[in-house]
């Protein structure tokens, strides 16, 4: 079992669930529901992480990941995509991306990271690893991957070695 991921899990599932209830802002059977459920995602997180063969240090890195720099590239690319859509300065296109990432598992996790934030989609990944991404924004033909997705590359390799 993964402690961190139960826990984090329990803590999201009483946000998103937050004054369903009386037991201050949930009812008793919702907070049982969460602990349940948190519990049996601990279980399946941690058998997934040892056959990864991850540890502990990567998923507590894989948790700072998200909040920074993911999350502030999400709202930075949120508040980009909605200027250029009241503006109209839209230079769709796809590009190139080397991912620079050594595993698999690195080159899904920034291919992730980079369709989830706005204004992105990744449509394929090749042999060599490399990323071809609709983007909305192309102002050159070769951008470097710090364009694209800022310092999601970096922060994803340190994570997946």
């Amino acid at each position: 079992m993964s402690p961190v991921v139960a826990i984090s899990s329990f803590v999201f599932y009483l946000v998103l669930t937050a004054g369903s209830g009386g037991l201050l802002l949930w009812s008793a059977a919702e907070i049982i529901a969460g602990a349940v459920l948190s519990i049996a995602v601990g279980i399946i997180a941690g058998k997934t992480i040892r056959r990864q063969g991850l540890d502990r240090i990567d998923v507590l890195k894989f948790a700072m990941y998200l909040v920074y720099p993911f999350f502030w590239e999400l709202a930075k690319s949120n508040i980009d995509v909605a200027i250029r859509v009241i503006t109209g300065d839209i230079r769709p296109g796809i590009v190139k991306i080397p991912s620079k990432q050594k595993s698999d598992v690195g080159v899904a996790m920034l291919a992730n990271s980079i369709t989830l934030t706005p204004g992105t989609l990744t449509v394929d990944v090749d042999s060599k690893k490399n990323l071809y991404v609709h983007w909305i924004n192309v102002k050159n033909k070769k951008p470097s991957t710090e364009e694209v997705c800022g310092q999601m590359a970096d922060k994803v390799g340190a994570i997946t070695k």
